[in-house]
């Protein structure tokens, strides 16, 4: 049985691939990755996004493209108003598969400041919103923030779904947030035997529950980071290293492993199988 993959969070329009991007998706490809997200985090980079997304549905052998523009909340400072509009303006005039990155993120100190989470709650608030609009599925990034996620999707009553991206949270939240619809997202993280939290997490909720990830060009499997620790640059051809950690975790069969994680994809977005 050939091995499908589908990378659910890439920003695979940055910068970094305008060089080789062709190629890479090409790579991808013939490695069994056969879909892929493009997510958003600034409305500076939706054109480039949309771009690249009709750029990739234009090869013969690429993956196939989503699109999901969203406002990031780690870059709450950059985003006004009218850039809600903008992102209101695609999911008229795109075939939009979710609404992301979106959520909360106080990480860094100065985004714990209270007019700064609550500049990020109304954003995030008025984004599900629009995901109610628009039916949409939710891509979700959160950090240091679950609880709060939590609370506002509850109070919302959002009923969509989607993914918890990039999870870092522990079992708990974990259950809470699939009890809610989602899928967790799992990285190259989970190659990493000391991300102990992470690995607690996927043998609690089960491979039913679960869907795999990139997030390239961040989050680069183990295997392939420089021996040096310099930073490697991660691309959508290492989504089989995931499968592989993953399936090692669970000590589950990785034919059998990977065709769930197809299905669970296909029904985190609402997509026809």
């Amino acid at each position: 049985m050939s091995i499908r993959l589908f990378d659910t969070h890439t920003h695979f329009d940055v910068p970094d691939f305008d060089e080789d991007r062709e190629q890479l998706a090409y790579a991808a490809k013939s490695r069994g990755v056969e879909h892929l997200i493009l997510i958003g985090f600034l409305e500076s980079r939706f054109h480039d996004l949309l771009n690249t997304h009709h750029f990739l549905n234009g090869l013969d052998l690429s993956p196939q493209s989503h699109f999901a523009p969203g406002l990031h909340p780690f870059y709450i400072e950059n985003h006004q108003v009218q850039h809600l509009d903008s992102l209101e303006q695609l999911l008229k005039m795109e075939n939009c598969v979710a609404i992301g990155e979106i959520g909360l993120d106080t990480f860094l100190k100065q985004h714990k400041a209270p007019e700064i989470c609550q500049k990020q709650k109304d954003f995030f608030t008025t984004q599900i919103d629009l995901a109610q609009q628009y039916d949409k599925p939710i891509l979700l990034h959160i950090r240091k923030s679950h609880a709060d996620v939590l609370a506002i999707l509850k109070y919302q009553h959002f009923k969509n779904g989607g993914i918890a991206h990039a999870f870092s949270g522990g079992v708990e939240e974990a259950k809470a947030f699939v009890k809610l619809g989602f899928k967790i997202g799992v990285t190259g993280q989970i190659t990493n035997p000391n991300a102990k939290k992470l690995h607690q997490v996927v043998h609690a909720i089960g491979m039913e529950n679960l869907v795999l990830e990139t997030d390239c060009p961040d989050m680069t499997p183990l295997c392939c980071q420089a021996s040096d620790g310099t930073k490697t640059r991660n691309t959508p051809v290492n989504l089989p290293y995931v499968l592989d950690g993953l399936a090692q975790a669970l000590n589950v069969d990785k034919e059998k492993l990977a065709e769930q994680l197809w299905k669970n994809s296909f029904r985190a977005l609402k997509l026809s199988l």
